[in-house]
């Protein structure tokens, strides 16, 4: 297993080479290994670093998952500082929280350790700490103009694919509104994919970013911004993430399988990249917001009714059906099934009553601008009716 490659772990899907390497990310360098992020100080020598902010949670720290970081990093004779209150899901607020932490500090290099939720605060906080401002400022795409510190992504879980993404993705503290902050200069310039760092996660949060994962590959492969290259990247992440999602639920020791899954985010990560995301995300942005449903379950419970709602359309059905013999919309609900993950609304304690609002507020979120079959507020109720 030490010796696993993406070429290895993927050379019996059928895929170009050029999407296997992720060719396609001019500004990230891949490293995968089991114990990669052991080499931490290594990777960044080039860098020059004379002190490196880790952005991370006590959860990793807990973990285990700091101490060969921090190991390699005094090996290599480099000073850091380590910031340890990332939240899920970051707003405003916890990204200003960090940026107070680092401001005095002369930090020249950004190390995000952990869930999306790190990867996201340690962008937010290189946009205000080389740019100014708040993260209000950046909201859109290549708002920043000034250079960025050279940000390191070691993912402990596979989910967001953050890695291979320039987007932060903050709450507005006040409103609670999900705002999407890209710039080319926010992308890691080295990703590190340990699958060792995500076998120690609860079960639940494995099912979780597993269903938030598999959602990216499934909605990037049908919006309005795809590619040819997003759709082999969709399909590649779909392969490996498929393939192995039902592993990790009753092996969570599987570093094969885990492998598969923390590839298969990153490809669909990149897919993002390329394509952006769709309704699913706009409508499930407002459960979590209003309803506190962690995010991939949100996703996941939305998810079958907008490939249904997509459908309609044959290029979309062709595209869906591509996949899999096995009714996409279907397979969605018996992998939240199998994680005993509810697949309903009422479970959540939401009802119609609070349909018009959170329809109001899926028609506020980026992503559904780039969903394929155009949604409005009357579809947004009948999504979350359907959901019910």
């Amino acid at each position: 297993m030490n010796e696993a490659t993406p070429e290895k772990i993927c050379g019996n899907l059928g895929f170009h080479r050029d999407y296997i390497d992720f060719t396609h990310l001019s500004n990230t360098i891949i490293h995968f290994g089991i114990n990669e992020s052991h080499k931490i100080g290594e990777h960044i020598k080039g860098f020059n670093a004379s002190k490196v902010l880790i952005v991370t949670d006590n959860g990793i720290i807990d973990a285990g998952h700091l101490d060969p970081v921090v190991n390699s990093l005094k090996n290599s004779e480099i000073n850091y500082e380590i910031y340890t209150n990332v939240r899920e899901n970051p707003s405003t607020d916890d990204v200003d929280e960090c940026v107070d932490f680092a401001k005095n500090k002369s930090i020249d290099l950004i190390i995000g350790l952990g869930g999306g939720s790190s990867l996201d605060t340690a962008k937010g906080v290189n946009f205000i700490l080389t740019n100014g401002g708040t993260m209000h400022d950046y909201r859109g795409v290549g708002k920043a103009t000034r250079e960025m510190l050279p940000f390191i992504a070691i993912p402990t879980t596979a989910g967001t694919g953050s890695e291979c993404q320039s987007f932060a993705i903050i709450s507005d503290s006040t409103t609670h509104e999900k705002m999407a902050c890209g710039d080319l200069k926010a992308a890691a310039r080295i990703a590190i994919l340990d699958p060792s760092l995500t076998t120690s996660q609860p079960s639940h949060i494995s099912a979780h970013t597993g269903i938030d994962a598999i959602s990216h590959s499934l909605e990037t492969l049908v919006t309005k911004k795809r590619t040819e290259d997003s759709i082999q990247y969709s399909k590649l992440a779909f392969a490996l993430l498929n393939r192995s999602f039902e592993k990790i639920i009753n092996d969570p020791t599987d570093l094969y399988a885990r492998s598969d899954m923390l590839l298969g985010a990153a490809y669909a990560g990149t897919a993002i990249e390329c394509s952006m995301l769709g309704s699913a995300h706009a409508s499930a942005n407002p459960l979590t917001a209003n309803f506190s449903v962690p995010h991939g379950a949100a996703v996941g419970l939305m998810l079958p009714h907008v490939i249904k709602f997509n459908s309609s359309i044959q290029e979309i059905s062709e595209l869906y059906n591509s996949l899999s013999d096995e009714c996409l919309s279907d397979r969605i609900t018996n992998l939240l099934k199998i994680s005993n993950i509810p697949s309903n609304l009422r479970d959540y304690g939401i009802k119609n009553e609070n349909f018009n609002g959170l329809a109001n507020e899926a028609t506020h979120q980026w992503t559904g601008n780039f969903n394929p079959k155009l949604t409005d507020l009357d579809d947004f109720i009948r999504l979350y009716e359907s959901a019910l």
